[in-house]
């Protein structure tokens, strides 16, 4: 295969298989209920959009799998919806750093691109491809797939997309700012859909980014033509100017002309450190003049011999050619580098969301005023993804912000990371585990053999990137650095008791402090450390990263002619590099085939759908109480004993009342209940004076059904649904309840019409404003920018001169 058609599949083709294998028969028929992963057939959107009297957490998800549900069976959805997750994130991954390679000139660039031949192309695709492995197969997507939180993987897939897109703020000119939030807002796609923890975590992850990121100085529609160099390394000019302009060349000296013919040629420096420049790839000089700055190398003819348009003189400066751009040098402490990839992604007009964009002339030096639009500073970059996180957040932020839900601090000590390795609370978090509950332990991960295997590659991984970060400086390199330890550090929090009084005394002023109590949540930015870390590594050991050496002082440029051709590498090297891509699978090998069983999937009985169909079709208002008053259960008929939220709180076309209350075991052997967040299930629970062991009313257990209807009629209930088999019948023992269906699997009962005092509800105003609010927001960047996060593609130029990005 040859072209870009390699670079565009290659990093899907990684993920959809990781999925593959990961997932295996819970691709199938049937749906995989886990723990929180509950999809029901179809899901009633008004269900959705009802929601409950707490954080309505799921709306952003459930919303997008109930209008799915309209044209899909409800188990094809859950498919699409899990293996979405390995196809975004492993791509995601892959296209991130062969955008970042591509910069440095790695894959695909000079007279050899397109073939199999270019210099480092095979390299960078290897790379590429160990990073997207890396970042769907590790301890965090395993335990939190196996705690049934596929909304939340869904936001951590697109997490590369996110620092992609932010990245590359500010480079579309001035007049940027519009184009920049829409790309931002694509990106966020994935974490809209993921809702509450999704897009804390994008947040998290993309902030040190947008905060750090140096932002371009030049027109962003300037693109220097790459040509490779012997040593690999892509030089700032070609055989052929995009512009059509005669070949321009240089000679060594203290300073360089561009004459009256000479295309757009960036003059670059690096100062002694060899600092990356706006692109955050440091440039190695290819000729030095006395004061230790380097000299832009130059291409000339196939021969390698200078065009008549150029010659040395006391300063740089471009002659009157209709496409030259304004030189820039930098200091000693400054520089200018590469920023690529130089790839078309449509009809479009895309680059890949890597964040990375074409050269552009200037120093790496003070950002100037008008240069990127808002995005040219750090706190308008800091901005556009403020507004971006908020208009995608709008479904679930303003009804959180008026249901008056209180967040339980004994969750601090139940949701605190926790030891699943020999290696304690520290080392299990910096391997990517350390989840709270022991049952979404993959199996066999926590052996010491395996453990050991695991800290192997994550210290391979971490050596990868900090190599990476000091030889070539991606531009999202320092803010995602300090994302990762922002990261362990607050996943840290509650593994300490001065840790975890610190989250109490927060949620206690805020309850929007709640979610750090799930503490291992936030090692997502360090799994994303670590997968590009192991692809540089990758890329190190094939060997297509040269040294960046600076010429000797008045050495002549090499010409096209000098570029060898692509070595391959040794037996060892290419072992070891295809070891590194399958390495992630080898050491946890417990997510492997539906984790080993776990994720196997089932049939709903008949008499769900029946109990579905019966409460549809009944107008009398009224919600619907689910009884055991217990929120997880273990359904008998679902095959292998799985602890699972009922699927009664979501299968019914009404207001549910579930028990929302969560009992969580500590390493003791005691238990910790955390309080729920739905204030009207509290208040049934009071009135029905539930017992704790049975999980039924008072009042049934003693028999007084009809004084039992009278309280579930003042409550709004229409129907009781008994979703486990239990062993007081109570419907049985007078006529205050209606049996409507029963059945080994499920029972529902209906409450008489006379009892139920309750009004039809009304969708809430918020969620409907919200939705509609972050849909148009979705449906305007996506137009604004004329891509989406499915369609765009990753390549590189297929001719000279082009010129396209990929919006975000």
């Amino acid at each position: 295969m040859s072209g870009r058609w390699p670079e565009r599949l290659l990093p899907w083709a990684v993920g959809v298989l990781a999925g593959a294998l990961a997932l295996g028969p819970a691709l199938g028929p049937g749906y995989v209920l886990r723990y929180d992963m509950v999809f029901v057939p179809d899901l009633p959107l008004a269900t959705v959009l009802r929601g409950a009297d707490g954080f309505p957490r799921a709306i952003p998800s459930d919303a997008v799998v109930a209008l799915a549900s309209l044209v899909l069976p409800g188990d094809a959805v859950q498919s699409l919806a899990l293996l979405a997750v390995f196809a975004v994130g492993g791509a995601g991954a892959a296209r991130l750093l062969l955008g970042a390679l591509d910069a440095r000139g790695a894959p695909g660039r000079g007279p050899d691109r397109g073939t199999d031949r270019a210099p480092g192309r095979a390299a960078a695709l290897l790379a590429s491809a160990a990073a997207g492995t890396a970042f769907v197969w590790n301890p965090f997507v395993a335990e939190r797939l196996l705690l049934g939180q596929w909304a939340v993987l869904l936001g951590y897939a697109g997490l590369p997309w996110v620092v992609g897109a932010v990245s590359r703020l500010g480079t579309a000119g001035p007049r940027s700012t519009g184009l920049s939030l829409a790309r931002l807002v694509c990106a966020l796609i994935p974490a809209a859909v993921g809702g509450f923890s999704s897009v804390i975590l994008t947040a998290l992850t993309a902030g040190p980014v947008a905060l750090t990121r140096s932002a371009p100085t030049g027109p962003a529609d300037t693109r220097v033509p790459t040509t490779p160099g012997p040593t690999g390394l892509t030089s700032p000019t070609g055989p052929t100017p995009r512009t059509g302009a005669a070949e321009p060349s240089s000679s060594a000296g203290p300073s360089s002309s561009a004459g009256p013919s000479s295309s757009a040629e960036l003059p670059s420096s690096a100062g002694p450190s060899g600092s990356a420049g706006p692109s955050g790839f440091a440039e190695p000089p290819s000729s030095a003049g006395p004061s230790g700055s380097a000299e832009p190398p130059s291409s000339a003819g196939p021969s390698g011999s200078a065009g008549p348009s150029s010659s040395a003189g006391p300063s740089s400066s471009a002659g009157p050619s209709s496409s030259a751009e304004p030189p820039s040098s930098a200091g000693p402490s400054s520089s200018a580098g590469h920023t690529g990839p130089a790839d078309p992604a449509g009809p479009t007009g895309s680059e890949a969301p890597t964040g990375l964009t074409s050269p552009t002339p200037g120093a790496a030096g003070p950002e100037p005023e008008g240069h990127g639009g808002l995005a040219a500073h750090w706190w308008g970059r800091g901005l556009l993804l403020a507004l971006a996180l908020v208009l995608v957040s709008l479904p679930w932020l303003l009804p959180s912000l008026v249901s008056g839900a209180a967040t339980d601090p004994a969750g601090v000590a139940a949701f605190a990371a926790r030891s699943d390795t020999p290696f304690g609370v520290v080392g299990s978090l910096v391997l990517l585990g350390g989840v709270w509950n022991s049952g979404a332990v993959p199996a066999g991960y926590g052996e010491p053999v395996t453990a050991t295997a695991r800290l192997l590659l994550v210290l391979v991984s971490l050596a990868g990137w900090v190599w990476w970060m000091r030889r070539a400086r991606p531009a999202f390199g320092a803010g995602l650095s300090v994302a990762a330890a922002a990261g362990l550090g607050l996943a840290l929090l509650g593994a300490t008791p001065t840790g975890q009084a610190l989250v109490r005394a927060l949620i206690g002023f805020w309850p929007g402090f709640g979610p750090l109590r799930d503490g291992q949540l936030y090692v997502a930015p360090l799994a994303l450390v670590q997968a590009l870390g192991l692809g540089a590594a990758v890329q190190r050991v094939f060997g297509a990263f040269p040294s960046p050496r600076p010429a000797e002082p008045g050495a002549p440029p090499a010409g096209p002619s000098a570029v060898p051709a692509d070595r391959p590498p040794g037996a060892v090297g290419a072992a070891a590099a295809a070891f590194a891509v399958l390495a992630p699978i080898v050491v946890l090998p417990g997510l492997l085939w539906g984790a080993g069983g776990r994720l196997d999937p089932v049939g709903y009985p008949e008499a769900w759908t029946r109990a579905q169909e019966a409460v549809a079709a009944d107008d009398v208002p009224g919600a619907v109480l689910v009884l055991p008053w217990s929120a997880y259960r273990g359904l008998e008929w679902s095959g292998a004993p799985v602890v699972v939220l009922d699927p009664a709180t979501k299968a019914f076309d009404r207001r549910t009342l579930w028990n929302d209350d969560l009992v969580v075991g500590t390493p003791g052997g005691g238990a910790v209940v955390v309080e729920g967040e739905d204030a009207r299930a509290r208040e049934a629970a009071r009135a029905l004076e539930v017992d704790p062991a049975t999980g039924l009313p008072a009042l049934a257990e003693e028999g007084r059904t009809e004084e039992l209807a009278h309280v579930l009629g003042g409550l709004g209930v229409r129907y009781v649904v008994v979703s486990a088999p239990i062993d007081n019948q109570f419907w049985s023992q007078g006529a205050g309840m209606e049996i409507v269906l029963h059945s080994a699997d499920l029972t529902l009962l209906r409450v008489p019409e006379q009892h139920i005092n309750a009004d039809k509800p009304d969708i809430p105003g918020l969620e409907v404003t919200g939705g509609l609010v972050t849909v148009g927001a979705i449906i305007w960047s996506i137009a604004r920018s004329g891509s989406s996060l499915g369609f765009q593609r990753f390549g590189f130029a297929s001719k000279p001169g082009a010129r396209k990005e990929i919006p975000k």
